[in-house]
């Protein structure tokens, strides 16, 4: 049997869409539901996805679907009608981009995970359909208002760092493995106030929330439909913004503006910025924020070694990541944003740049 896979150049696969002139949605949706033989389905979704030109990153488990998608708006009754006919994703809510931009992704991915969010939890009497209680933008809004309630952040460092909600405890973390401790920690002693947690699409929130419930916490609610739904809510029903900045999302546009507010700096000479980009040398391919400036400067790249080895024809590029492990002590890149370099001090330090 052939596999289903995409294994065109993502050169050329990017440059497709940059010329491509149809209208594209970007939209997220998930669900925890029980998939008997997620493999099986796997296949059947990337056959019909892949006829109608749909992009995106979709994880498939035993527990459910996590996915974000670019579907062509010509496709989209189709692509719609097919999801609702399914019965583990009927009636689906479909979560739309704030910008508008539908080329999000280049290609296809639809993998099969033992997990849609990888949590680290292995309790065996956690119940995860045991969630909080849902919150609509208003509501939410409403909620946070309260000095007494409790706002958690259930996203990473890096995306925190440059958009998140008016008081809210956001975690030093890289994975939402690594998070849930962290705010179980910062919750002790706290389970009978009111808790309102939040999310990119509400998927983190809904693990979370039925986790936080099984440690005791009583009064435990959530974003529906996270930060995207969110902003189509306020935007909506003209309501005030108390999420300001940027919303990180895990596709080429890497974040949606949903305000002016700039809460963070060019981790390389400090400006007010809120860029993320991934360092030009694929050797490293380090997650940051670089202002304009910068980036013209180092060449998109994250320091004056990566410059010089993204500068290097590709051969040599490749023979240098020969045998190469990742994360390995002769590893060029970082890999990981958890590395976090501290790219001031390291461009302060190198001669060549004065």
């Amino acid at each position: 049997m052939s596999i289903l896979v995409n294994r065109t150049d993502k050169n050329v696969l990017k440059q497709r869409l940059k010329e491509e002139n149809i209208k594209r949605k970007t939209i997220s949706f998930y669900r925890y539901v029980n998939i008997p033989e997620p493999n099986e389905l796997r296949n059947e979704l990337y056959k019909a996805w892949s006829e109608w030109n749909c992009f995106g990153r979709i994880y498939l488990a035993k527990e459910g679907i996590n996915a974000q998608m670019s579907v062509p708006e010509d496709n989209w009754e189709a692509f719609w009608n097919q999801v609702n006919s399914l019965p583990y994703f009927k009636d689906m809510l479909f979560k739309h981009a704030v910008d508008g931009n539908g080329k999000s992704f280049y290609k296809l991915i639809v993998k099969v995970r033992d997990k849609i969010v990888a949590d680290g939890i292995h309790e065996e009497n956690f119940d995860p359909a045991n969630t909080g209680s849902y919150l609509d933008a208003k509501g939410f809004n409403k909620a946070i208002e309260d000095e007494n309630t409790i706002v958690i952040d259930m996203r990473n460092h890096y995306e925190s760092e440059v958009g998140r909600f008016e008081r809210a405890f956001c975690p030093d973390a890289d994975t939402f493995r690594e998070e849930l401790p962290l705010v179980i920690d910062y919750l002790k002693g706290q389970e009978d106030k009111k808790v309102v947690m939040y999310c990119t699409g509400g998927i983190r929130c809904e693990k979370a929330s039925a986790y936080f419930k099984h440690k005791g916490f009583k009064d435990v609610n959530h974003l529906k439909g996270g930060i995207i739904q969110y902003a189509q809510e306020i935007k909506e029903q003209n309501l005030e913004s108390k999420f300001k900045g940027v919303n990180f999302v895990f596709d080429e546009r890497i974040g949606e503006r949903i305000t002016e507010d700039i809460l963070s700096e060019c981790h390389q000479c400090g400006k007010p910025c809120d860029t993320h980009v991934n360092c030009k040398n694929d050797d490293c391919h380090l997650l940051f924020i670089q202002c304009e400036e910068c980036s013209d400067k180092m060449n998109g790249c994250c320091t004056p070694e990566c410059v010089r080895i993204a500068a290097l024809p590709i051969e040599e590029q490749r023979e240098l990541r020969k045998g190469r492990v990742k994360n390995g002590p002769e590893c060029l890149s970082v890999y990981k944003s958890r590395l976090r370099p501290n790219l001031k001090e390291i461009l302060k330090n190198n001669l060549s740049l004065k």
